[in-house]
């Protein structure tokens, strides 16, 4: 069966217009032209349509979307268990925030008691889902699932004022990394807070602290990009290298 532009457009929620700029950019060609030069779409770039807009539904760009989808080892099945993958993680997310939200809600009404601890859970638990989705695998890997466990376990445990100082130390280690950056001094009294601020972050979520473990995961920060793009974006700048140098300059049991 063929279908035309503007049928493909009704069916998927996307303009026509969309539809002919995907064409241009060769990320979804029609099958063929009518006659009178009309594209024509069947199957085949239903599908490819359908694995375009799961995609950009998680937020990557249609150049990304195009590698992927042109890559001959690409594999339709394994694609869509990942896309469900994601989504089961993003609806949990969801679905904690709006229990958080909805506790809140009959707080503010009076109707029920809301306790500190259940007024950051969903946000304790976002952040714990985050961490598990980007680096669940290598840290099990590196550290055991039992280590692990215990270490999720301890951040959930968080009281509210333990959780907010977390944020605030974070914050702080920030500050230091950045002010560290214009002179690249380890030496300097910035460096060695750099280190001790980390460590004290990282103590509200681990429950066991030796340096080499310390300079272990800052070496892991240096080697996964995954890592390095979360501190270097957040700063502004590149500051992984500088927050490992202080690491294992400074970590001793």
């Amino acid at each position: 069966m063929k279908y035309t532009v503007k049928q493909v457009a009704d069916m998927s929620g996307i303009s026509t217009r969309t539809l002919r700029y995907y064409d241009q950019i060769d990320l979804l060609k029609p099958a063929k032209h009518s006659d009178s030069g009309y594209r024509l779409y069947e199957e085949k770039e239903l599908n490819r349509l359908q694995q375009i807009l799961l995609y950009r539904s998680l937020g990557m760009k249609l150049e990304q979307i195009q590698s992927v989808l042109d890559d001959p080892t690409f594999h339709t099945l394994t694609a869509l268990k990942e896309h469900q993958r994601k989504l089961e993680v993003e609806k949990e997310k969801i679905n904690q925030l709006l229990a958080t939200v909805k506790k809140t809600i009959q707080y503010t009404k009076g109707e029920i008691k809301m306790t500190a601890e259940e007024k950051f859970e969903g946000f304790k638990k976002e952040r714990l889902e985050e961490n598990e989705r980007l680096y669940g695998e290598e840290i099990r890997e590196k550290y055991g699932k039992e280590t692990i466990e215990k270490s999720n376990k301890k951040f959930m445990d968080l009281s509210e004022a333990d959780f907010q100082e977390m944020q605030r130390i974070e914050d702080e280690l920030f500050k230091k990394l950045e002010q560290l950056t214009t002179t690249k001094d380890l030496e300097a009294p910035e460096a060695k807070e750099v280190y001790e601020l980390h460590k004290k972050w990282l103590m509200y979520s681990w429950p066991n602290y030796s340096a080499e473990a310390h300079k272990g995961l800052v070496q892991m920060y240096l080697a996964d990009e995954r890592f390095a793009k979360y501190y270097n974006s957040r700063a502004g700048k590149e500051v992984v290298s500088l927050l490992h140098d202080a690491v294992v300059k400074y970590a001793k049991d």
